[in-house]
C-alpha cells in the first residue's frame, strides 16, 4: 500500500471504501443522447454492512476514524480541500417527491442548482475535511466512498424502499425483533432481507430491486466529488450499519470521460461503447471498483429508435417502445461480478443471422459434444460450489450438458458479409472446443458484436459479450478463430474467476493465450496429433520473439507480474487499496502479462504432462469459478495434485522467485528456449525451415545479380499457414538489406494483401 500516491501518475486508486459497505446490486436507469454525447439518469445502489464494521462491532467512532485515517494517508501532497456545502440553499430547491415513479425523473435532474456540491477543486484523494470535519459535518459521521471520476453527480438520496408496495414480506421478521421502532432501521433491514435472498428466488429479488430503485427518496445526502472517488455522509450517522443502505445517485457522464467513447461506426452512424479503460467503469457511472465488490446488476437504457443497445446481461433484450421514437433495452445478471466487467454498447448495429435452420443444427448437433473426462460422471459437482450464492450454472443438470450456449452476432451494416464467411461458422466450434476442454460454460449466451475501428485491442471478454476488432475479419480464419478462443476463455479466466489483486493480470491473460492454443486445436478437429503440435511450438516460438523483444525495450518495472510480491491482494483497513502502474501509459500496450503468463503454463503443463495439466484445470475451475484467487490459490492446488513434483524442488515459492516476481526473461524459460533449435516439428512442419533459407538465398541472388531477372521457375516456394508467414518475415527483418524485387516477390507468392492482419503487419 502506497503512503504518498499522486493519483495522476502511475498507480490507480480504489477509493471504495468496501470494508465498511460493501455494494451488492446496482440498478441503472439511464438514457442514451448522441446529440450532447451525453449518458444521464439514476443509479441505485442497495449495501450491506462491511466485513470490517462487523467485526470490530459498536465501535462506530474507531471505523470513522480508521477511515479518516486511511484518507489522508493516501492524499495528495499539498493540503486537500473540500468545499463547505450549503444545505439551505441546495436543499430547498430539491423536492424528494419530484423522484418517485411519476416519471418526473429527468424534468428534476436538469436542475444545475440542485447539485450539493459538484466541485472538483478537491486535489488527488479527499483527506481530513471530508470525512470527519466538526465543523461542517457534526462529530465523526460515516463517510461512504465510491469510486467516481469524470462525471457530474447531481443529486444524491437516501431510497425509502418502506414505502414500496408488497414489501410487507420483508418487514415481519423485523417486527419482532423491533428492528421496525426506527424507520431507518426498518429500511436498513428491508435491504438487509433482499439481498440475502437464496438463490432460487432470484427472479423475485429482481422484482422488488426493480421496484425499490423506483421507490420516493426520503431525504437528500450530502457530498461531494474528488478527481477519483464521490464521498457520501448523512448529517449524524456514525456508522456503517446505521447509514442508508439503499441509496439514488442522481448523474451525468461528461464527453470527455474516459470509461466510454463516442464514435461512428465504420458505417458512418453514431455509436458509444466501454473500451476497456485502464480506469474501468467509474466515468461511466460511481461504483465500488475493488474486486472485493461483487455484486449484480440490472438496467434500463433509453435511446432513439433505429439504435441498439447490447450490455453484458443474461437476457437477450428486446426493446420496448416507451414514446414514439424513443426505445427502452433492459438487461440484469444474477451471477455476482466485479462492476468493471460491466459493458455497454449502444448503436446501429445489425445482427447477422444464419438460415435458421443451420444454426439449429448446429446447436443441436453440439448439444452433446464430448464431455471432459472429470465432468463425465460430475463427481466433482456433488460438492458445493465455494462463491457466494447466486443461480449457479455449474449445478445445473442441463446447463452441464450444454456444449454450444445460444450466441449472436452484431456488426455495422458494411461488414455483415465478411462476419457471414467465417465468424458464425466459427463460433459453435470454439465454444464446442472450450466446453471440451473445461466443461461447463460459465454463462448462458454469447453476444458478439464487431466494434467501431479505433478500439485499441484485437478483443475483450465481458460477462455475455465479446467485443472484437474489425482486423479479425479478412485474410481466412486463423486470427478470427484464434482471437474468438481467446475471448472465450476469459469466461473461465477472468471472468467466472477473477485476480482478488489486478496487478495479477497474468491470472487472466496467462491462462487466455494458453487455452487459446488449446481450444483452436480443438476447434480445427481435421488436425492430426503432429500438425496441432506443430502450429503450438510454433506459436510459442512467435511468442518468444514478442517477449525478447519487449523485455529488450521496457521498464523492468513494468515485467513482474506480481509487481507487490508479497504484499499482493493486501488491503487498507477501509477496503482502498491501489493498482500498481495501472495509470502507465506504456503498460496499456505491453504483452508481458499474457506472454510470461502464458510460458509458465506451457512450463508447467510441460513438466507435468498435459492430460493431468488441462484435468487439473477442470477441477480447479470447479473449486473456485464465482471466486477471486491469488497466484499462490492455483499454484498450490496444482502442486497438492501431482505431489511428485514437491520432491523435484517445484514448489509455489520457486515457481513465484523464477517465474512470477522477477524482471526479464524467466531463468526456466532461457533453459529450455536452447532445446527449441532441435525441435523437429518447427523446422520440419510443411518444410517452414527449408523455406526460410530458400528466401534468404533468393535475396543474396538477386543483389548479386541485380540486373539479371529470375525465371519464374528458379525457385518454388510452398504456401504458408499465417503463423509460419509472420515467422517468416520477421526472419527476413534480421537480415540488414532486402532488395525491392525481394518484397515484390514475397507480395505475389503469398498474397500479402490478402493475408490477416498480424501478417500484413
Amino acid at each position: 500500500m502506497e503512503t504518498q500516491l499522486d493519483p495522476m501518475k502511475d498507480d490507480l486508486p480504489l477509493m471504495a471504501n468496501t470494508s465498511y459497505m460493501l455494494v451488492k446490486h446496482y440498478v441503472l436507469n439511464l438514457d442514451v443522447d448522441f446529440k450532447s454525447k451525453v449518458i444521464e439518469g439514476s443509479i441505485v445502489l442497495f449495501f450491506e454492512t462491511g466485513s470490517q464494521y462487523m467485526k470490530t462491532g459498536s465501535a462506530g467512532e474507531e471505523c470513522c476514524q480508521s477511515e479518516f485515517d486511511e484518507t489522508c494517508k493516501m492524499g495528495a501532497s499539498e493540503p486537500c480541500y473540500i468545499p463547505v456545502i450549503n444545505v439551505s440553499t441546495s436543499s430547498s430547491k430539491m423536492e424528494y417527491n419530484d423522484f418517485a415513479v411519476s416519471g418526473k425523473e429527468e424534468e428534476a435532474t436538469s436542475d444545475e442548482n440542485s447539485n450539493h456540491s459538484n466541485s472538483e477543486q478537491a486535489s488527488g484523494i479527499s483527506s481530513s475535511k471530508g470525512c470527519c470535519s466538526i465543523e461542517n459535518y457534526g462529530n465523526k459521521d460515516f463517510l461512504l466512498v465510491l469510486d467516481c471520476c469524470d462525471l457530474s453527480v447531481l443529486k444524491v438520496e437516501e431510497v425509502d424502499v418502506a414505502a414500496v408496495s408488497g414489501i410487507e414480506e420483508f418487514t415481519r421478521s423485523a417486527k419482532l425483533t423491533g428492528v421496525s421502532k426506527k424507520l431507518e432501521n426498518l429500511r436498513n433491514w428491508i435491504v438487509h432481507e433482499l439481498v440475502t435472498l437464496p438463490a432460487d428466488r432470484w427472479k423475485e429479488q429482481l422484482h422488488y430491486f426493480s421496484h425499490c430503485s423506483q421507490a420516493p427518496g426520503c431525504g437528500e445526502l450530502l457530498f461531494s466529488t474528488g478527481t477519483w472517488s464521490l464521498e457520501i455522509r448523512k448529517l449524524g450517522i456514525q456508522t456503517p450499519a446505521d447509514f442508508p443502505h439503499a441509496i439514488r445517485i442522481w448523474y451525468k457522464t461528461k464527453p470527455e470521460g474516459r470509461s466510454i467513447t463516442w464514435t461512428t461506426d465504420q458505417s458512418g452512424r453514431p455509436c458509444v461503447y466501454t473500451m476497456g479503460s485502464p480506469i474501468n467503469n467509474r466515468a461511466l457511472f460511481p461504483c465500488q471498483e475493488p474486486p472485493v465488490a461483487l455484486s449484480t446488476w440490472q438496467a434500463s437504457v433509453r435511446t432513439a429508435a433505429g439504435f441498439v443497445v447490447l450490455m453484458s446481461g443474461e437476457n437477450s433484450a428486446e426493446p420496448v417502445q416507451l414514446q414514439e421514437g424513443i426505445l427502452s433495452w433492459y438487461y440484469y445478471v444474477s451471477m455476482p461480478m466485479p462492476a468493471s466487467t460491466f459493458t455497454i454498447a449502444v448503436g446501429c448495429w445489425q445482427e447477422v443471422k444464419q438460415q435458421s435452420f443451420k444454426q439449429t443444427a448446429a446447436i443441436e448437433t453440439n448439444t452433446e459434444f464430448s464431455l471432459p473426462s472429470s465432468q463425465s460422471d460430475f463427481r466433482w459437482h456433488e460438492e458445493i460450489c465455494g462463491h457466494q450464492e447466486y443461480p449457479c450454472r455449474f449445478q445445473n443438470p442441463a446447463a452441464r450438458l450444454q456444449a454450444v450456449i445460444p450466441y449472436r452476432v452484431f456488426a455495422p451494416w458494411c461488414l455483415m458479409e465478411s462476419c457471414e464467411e467465417y465468424l458464425l461458422q466459427l463460433i459453435p466450434q470454439c465454444l464446442s472446443a472450450a466446453y471440451a476442454t473445461l466443461g461447463t460454460h460459465p454463462f448462458s449466451r454469447l453476444d458478439v458484436l464487431i466494434v467501431p475501428s479505433n478500439f485499441s485491442s484485437l478483443g475483450m471478454a465481458s460477462p455475455h459479450i465479446i467485443f472484437l476488432s474489425q482486423s479479425v475479419l479478412p485474410g481466412g480464419s486463423h486470427l478470427c478463430g484464434t482471437r474468438l478462443c481467446h475471448e472465450i476463455a476469459h469466461a473461465w479466466f477472468g471472468l467466472a474467476i477473477g485476480a482478488r489483486d489486478w496487478t495479477e493480470e497474468w491470472i487472466s491473460e496467462g491462462f487466455a493465450t494458453f487455452l487459446e492454443d488449446i481450444f483452436w486445436a480443438r476447434a480445427q478437429q481435421q488436425l492430426s496429433h503432429d500438425e496441432t503440435k506443430g502450429q503450438q511450438e510454433l506459436k510459442a516460438l512467435l511468442r518468444w520473439h514478442r517477449l525478447r523483444d519487449e523485455v529488450q525495450n521496457s521498464e523492468e518495472e513494468l515485467q513482474v507480474l506480481r509487481p507487490k510480491k508479497e504484499s499482493t491482494g493486501e488491503l487498507s483497513e477501509s477496503g482502498a487499496s491501489v493498482v500498481k502502474y495501472g495509470l502507465k501509459a506504456e503498460k496499456i500496450f505491453m504483452q508481458v502479462h499474457y506472454l510470461k503468463g502464458y510460458f509458465l503454463l506451457r512450463s508447467l503443463a510441460r513438466t507435468i504432462g498435459e492430460v493431468s495439466f488441462l484435468a487439473s484445470l477442470q477441477k480447479f475451475v470447479i473449486k473456485f469459478h464465482g471466486q477471486l484467487i491469488l497466484s499462490q490459490d492455483f499454484l498450490s492446488m496444482l502442486l497438492e495434485d501431482i505431489p511428485k513434483q514437491k520432491e523435484s524442488g517445484l514448489t509455489v515459492e520457486s515457481i513465484f522467485q523464477n517465474w512470477l516476481d522477477t524482471s526479464g526473461i524467466p531463468k526456466p524459460l532461457l533453459e529450455e528456449r536452447e532445446t527449441w533449435k532441435e525441435c523437429q516439428l518447427v523446422q520440419q512442419y510443411h518444410g517452414f525451415e527449408l523455406q526460410v533459407t530458400k528466401w534468404f538465398q533468393t535475396n543474396w541472388r538477386i543483389r548479386r545479380n541485380s540486373k539479371k531477372k529470375m525465371k519464374k521457375d528458379e525457385v518454388v516456394f510452398q504456401q504458408l499457414l499465417p503463423d509460419q508467414l509472420v515467422l517468416l518475415l520477421e526472419s527476413l527483418l534480421e537480415e540488414k538489406t532486402l532488395c525491392p524485387r525481394i518484397l515484390q516477390y514475397l507480395e505475389r507468392t503469398y498474397q500479402l494483401r490478402e493475408q490477416d492482419a498480424e501478417v500484413c503487419h
